[in-house]
């Protein structure tokens, strides 16, 4: 890493606790969804997070940044305590769910694109099997399909 590798590994792992927040919330709304339009997307979606997640302990690895557990622990009690929201049934899931979902997926893989574009901008020594620049475009193709279905599930919520 470079000289101010604690500050790249604090970020690093703050990424890391975001991306497992991330990947929970994938995979719920996808189970959710099972059998509604939205579900092989949400599908897909949970599977490319995970990817991504992984490409991004790779990174960390590679630049001897460790894993604060702690931090780990806080991103997926954050995505736990994000399911006690209030979506207008008391028992369920609900239109005002998928939107809501939908929206924080978009805020994540936004977060994601930054990340990897700040990757990009250190030029740092990264292994071969992780491609900045194609994480860069899947982040940005994410980006429009979520946005896409966002819109679908505004109309379906409140139309």
């Amino acid at each position: 890493m470079r000289s101010n590798s604690p500050l790249l590994a604090i970020y690093l792992n703050d990424h890391l606790a975001g991306s497992l927040a991330l990947s929970e919330l994938a995979k719920r709304a996808a189970g959710s969804n099972r059998g509604t339009r939205y579900g092989p997307f949400l599908e897909e979606m949970a599977r490319e997070i995970e990817e991504d997640r992984r490409s991004l302990l790779e990174i960390m690895r590679r630049l001897g940044a460790g894993v604060d557990r702690l931090k780990l622990a806080g991103g997926w009690a954050a995505e736990k305590l994000g399911r006690l929201k209030l979506n207008g049934r008391v028992l369920g899931y609900s239109p005002l769910s998928r939107v809501v979902e939908l929206e924080v997926l978009i805020l994540g893989v936004r977060g994601k694109l930054a990340l990897w574009e700040t990757l990009e901008r250190l030029a740092l020594d990264l292994p071969e099997a992780v491609r900045l620049e194609d994480l860069i475009a899947r982040a940005n193709g994410q980006l429009d399909e979520l946005e896409t279905h966002r819109l679908a599930a505004v109309d379906e919520a409140f139309g």
